[in-house]
């Protein structure tokens, strides 16, 4: 269940571009058709599947406070945490290479179309977002560190394949000459950041708890109590 809502938390609760707005200046310039948008998509959901589990692995075992005991006590003190920044852009830049050199020995005309996006991947903000969230959000374990790279990558995917979907579309519709371009994919994008925040009633359903009664309540209820003990006995 926990990693069940972890999931749909990422992809659609806390979606990277909607909920937060990293990764903007890719969204925005890979999003013209609906291919490229697919292809810079994939990337981003196999360099965050990648490097949120290896970032989680070396802020456990690395940069905490004190996550140097497993060498000896003598490290126990050590504290690596002002590392992380160095350590989380120097995996993701690594994952990104290989990326890179994947797609442009099989796929050149994609790598070609991604262009200079494909390389900005290891400066995506998205991309160092979702170890940095999943650094102070405290995921708990490997496995959840996993899920939330994967998610995390599938609500980017989702979000630019659609925007492409639809700048596909609205080329040949009839748009006023101001708002033609990035003006009118702002205004759909603020408007898909409100549809997806309509999912967060996805995961508060539920009986809520009733609030234990303050001393505030207790007092106007014994007021109202004797109010109409008095008017029983007039």
């Amino acid at each position: 269940m926990e990693h069940l809502e972890l999931f749909f938390k990422s992809v659609f609760i806390d979606n990277m571009v909607f909920a937060t707005f990293l990764g903007m200046c890719s969204y925005l310039a890979v999003s013209k058709k609906v291919s490229t948008a697919v292809g810079l998509g994939a990337a981003v959901i196999f360099v965050m599947a990648i490097t949120v589990p290896l970032n989680w692995l070396l802020d456990k075992y690395l940069l905490q406070d004190g996550a140097l005991v497993w060498l000896g006590e003598e490290y126990a003190s050590y504290d690596l945490s002002f590392l992380s920044f160095i350590m989380f852009i120097a995996t993701i830049a690594t994952m990104v290479q290989l990326v890179e050199i994947v797609v442009e020995k099989f796929a050149p005309t994609l790598y070609n179309s991604l262009g200079i996006f494909l390389p900005l991947i290891a400066v995506n903000c998205a991309i160092l977002g979702g170890s940095l969230f999943m650094q102070s959000r405290e995921i708990q374990s490997l496995g959840l560190a996993l899920n939330y790279g994967v998610s995390s990558g599938i609500g980017f995917f989702l979000a630019i394949l659609s925007i492409a979907a639809i700048r596909e579309k609205i080329r040949y519709s009839n748009v006023p000459a101001p708002l033609r371009g990035l003006g009118i994919t702002f205004i759909i994008t603020g408007l898909m950041a409100i549809g997806f925040m309509s999912f967060g009633g996805m995961l508060t359903g539920g009986d809520e708890e009733e609030e234990p009664a303050t001393e505030k309540t207790v007092v106007i209820s014994k007021t109202q109590e004797k109010i109409t003990a008095n008017n029983t006995k007039d």
